[in-house]
């Protein structure tokens, strides 16, 4: 059961009996706690060359990533971790997998964990991208002048599927973490955890976007554009794979409007995405697959191509959205009268809704409609894959901390 250490590097061929040892093993200069300074001074270390301009340039979602790492959004994640109903304490060992199209969510996801005390092991897929090397080699430059703490009580490791070595590494861990789609989550958990620890799951959850039709008609040109732009990064930094990208937009309000307000909105996007990267041929096959399937099966109307970038499907109606991912750039249009009509529609496996033209008061009143039957997150186009300390109604920091209480 051999493993490949990615960070620190240059261990090929660790067993991972070893790896648990090492990994579990006190650091230098005593256990870690909760917002331990050594853990904090690295993740800060980091978030410097994440936002450094180079970087940012070739792979935007680094800077967000470099922005959540900032020390000042470190101290208020904590700050936000009450201590009241007792001492908060790291887990242990936390074992963390995390998807393969989603770069960079290993490090949300680590970094939180890291931050609450506890020493980690995290499985990086062979199959993960460029955004995953460069946020490896920008820890590893960091590493250098960092207390040796950080080397000693965190891991991130490689290696090809093995039940073997999921199995151990999941006897060992005090807590689980996967991120990944449903098969993955059911094919886990055929790994049983020691009796006391925890699995905390994300599995496979969908999303879209509302637009209020007048709002959109009535907004200056400049501010449709930045919405389209933002609109963009929603769903194509992950060509439309993260969980939370939109894959479906709702026009709300009367047909005329709403028809008026996606033909304005299309077109801007249309221009928007015609000078992105080429899609490759095996993904516009997988559109072309997708969207005619819909069609097949009687769920769409009309199938629109605006080239490889970008595809649109007029959905039959609000009962007939997808909820799989049909390929990068493809979106589902349908129209409802109200927010309220969503009531109909949302469950419990869509995760968020990035929306356009509406207030506070309306959104609270779709929440409590919903009842927590689904949407766990309503943010403003442009800020679906902006991570937050809560995640799919979970609060990590929480979730990756114990609470000890003592009474004299």
């Amino acid at each position: 059961m051999i493993v490949h250490s990615r960070f620190p590097e240059g261990r090929a061929g660790l067993s991972v009996g070893a790896l648990v040892d090492e990994a579990a093993a006190e650091p230098p200069g005593g256990p870690l706690a909760v917002g331990d300074e050594r853990i904090r001074g690295f993740l800060e270390a980091v978030a410097r060359r994440l936002v450094a301009v180079e970087v940012a340039r070739a792979h935007p979602e680094l800077a967000a990533l470099g922005f959540f790492l900032r020390r000042a959004e470190i101290s208020r994640a904590l700050d936000r971790l009450s201590p009241a109903d007792g001492l908060r304490m790291p887990r242990g060992l936390v074992f963390h997998i995390p998807p393969a199209n989603v770069d960079t969510v290993f490090v949300y996801s680590w970094a939180l964990s890291a931050l609450a005390g506890n020493h980690n092991v995290v499985r990086l897929s062979p199959r993960a991208g460029g955004a995953a090397m460069a946020v490896l080699g920008i820890m590893l430059d960091a590493l250098a002048d960092t207390h040796p703490a950080v080397a000693a009580s965190q891991r991130i490791i490689s290696y090809d599927r093995s039940d073997e070595v999921t199995a151990r590494l999941s006897r060992a861990c005090d807590l689980r973490v996967t991120w990944g789609g449903d098969a993955a989550v059911h094919d886990l958990r055929r790994h049983p955890l020691a009796a006391h620890a925890r699995d905390l799951i994300f599995p496979d959850r969908s999303s879209f976007c509302a637009i209020a039709a007048a709002a959109w008609l009535a907004a200056p040109g400049e501010t449709r554009e930045r919405a389209v732009e933002g609109f963009v990064n929603d769903a194509y930094w992950f060509d439309q794979a993260a969980c939370a990208s939109p894959r479906a937009v709702f026009w709300v309000g009367p047909a005329d409007a709403a028809r008026a307000a996606r033909a304005d909105f299309t077109a801007r996007l249309a221009d928007r995405v015609a000078d992105r990267r080429p899609i490759d041929p095996a993904m516009a096959v997988e559109k072309r697959v997708a969207a005619y399937g819909l069609a097949a099966d009687g769920l769409a109307d009309k199938i629109t191509f605006h080239g490889n970038a970008l595809a649109e499907i007029d959905l039959t109606g609000p009962a007939a959205l997808p909820r799989r991912w049909m390929g990068a750039g493809t979106f589902a249009h349908t129209r409802i009268d109200t927010l309220d009509d969503l009531r109909a529609v949302v469950h419990r496996k869509d995760q968020t809704m990035t929306h356009f033209g509406f207030g506070q008061a309306d959104l609270h009143a779709l929440a409590h409609a919903l009842a927590g039957r689904g949407l766990d997150r309503m943010v403003p186009i442009g800020s679906a894959l902006t991570f937050n300390g809560v995640w799919d109604g979970v609060h990590l920091l929480t979730e990756f901390t114990r609470l000890v209480t003592i009474t004299g």
